[in-house]
């Protein structure tokens, strides 16, 4: 028997939904169940086929159980070398070389550092900061935002070089990322799942939390639609990601790239919708699926490089 597990923490309604989709699907071999684990062996096989991973992100004993998971053979959604390595900053950057549009981007250099580092540290680093070079580049207003951060935590809308000094001021020792705000006319937040299959809903991020997802939107040009569905599957392609969201702020019919790091998205039938929220159901049962049809046919060449590809077939392997 297959058994794929779902991995996950405060959520009521999109866990439960997907282990009972898969189930209902009634698949000969294959079944569903929430992920139940104590101490973890090294280099012991999970149990699982896939796991669906929604919290790993937030427990580092989860995150080091799902790397020894996929070690030993299971495939886990979303690959968590992946994750681990990633960050927003990264995304804009690489965004810009697949040409897809990003709002112009700065990493800099943390406010506060670790009790344990001293100038001596910091040597190679730019004293003063040339922040005249930075706000011509960036220009107001911006947002500062952590450059691995999520959920809107730490993110500030400066209109000026006050405003920023004041936010600056309050990051501590994260790490900021400072970016040209886009003003928008238009702003879909997009499901890609399997890196094939995307949903394209239209999104207010003005709006409270709950009330973001736009259930009644008016009709969109086909011709923008289509390059938000090119720029979402690109990105999540190039980015390893089989469950993600891909957000666009579109400008003068141009979508910009505003945050494409979202591996555990918002799945929430109250928040997402009925529709958006079977559709997510569906698409992610069919892929934990069919991934778990293949797991006895793949495997991971056991290097870095292949931990982060995933598993290969047999004919695509490196000799030994």
């Amino acid at each position: 028997m297959k058994k794929i597990g779902v991995l996950f923490g405060v959520e009521n309604t999109f866990p439960g939904a997907l282990v009972d989709k898969i189930n209902s699907m009634d698949i000969e071999g294959v079944s569903a169940e929430f992920v139940h684990l104590g101490g973890v062996q090294m280099a012991v096989p999970s149990g699982y086929a896939v796991i669906v991973d929604r919290i790993s992100h937030d427990i580092p004993f989860y995150r080091a159980f799902l790397k020894n998971a996929v070690l030993t053979g299971t495939q886990v959604i979303n690959n968590p070398f992946w994750w681990s390595a990633d960050d927003k900053f990264f995304n804009y950057a690489l965004a810009s070389q697949l040409g897809v549009a990003v709002p112009r981007t700065v990493l800099l250099p943390h406010k506060q550092y670790p009790a344990q580092i001293n100038s001596r540290s910091l040597r190679n680093l730019e004293y003063p900061l040339d922040w005249d070079a930075i706000f011509d580049y960036v220009r107001f207003p911006a947002f500062l935002k952590p450059h691995d951060g999520g959920g809107w935590r730490d993110v500030f809308y400066v209109q000026n070089r006050e405003e920023f000094f004041a936010a600056y001021d309050q990051t501590r020792d994260l790490c900021m990322i400072l970016q040209a705000a886009v003003h928008f006319k238009e702003y879909f937040r997009c499901y890609v799942v399997g890196q094939s299959e995307i949903r394209i809903m239209s999104y207010d991020p003005h709006r409270p939390h709950e009330q973001r997802y736009v259930l009644d939107p008016p009709p969109y040009d086909k011709k923008l639609l289509k390059r938000v569905e090119k720029d979402g599957l690109t990105l999540c392609r190039a980015l390893g990601y089989d469950l993600n969201t891909v957000e666009f702020a579109v400008k003068d019919g141009t979508p910009y790239a505003i945050d494409f790091m979202n591996p555990v998205p918002d799945a929430d039938l109250h928040s997402v919708g009925e529709k958006s929220f079977r559709w997510i159901v569906d698409a992610v049962a069919r892929l934990a699926v069919k991934k778990a049809q293949t797991t006895n046919k793949l495997r991971s060449p056991l290097n870095w490089a292949g931990f982060l590809n995933g598993p290969l077939a047999k004919k695509d392997r490196p000799a030994r």
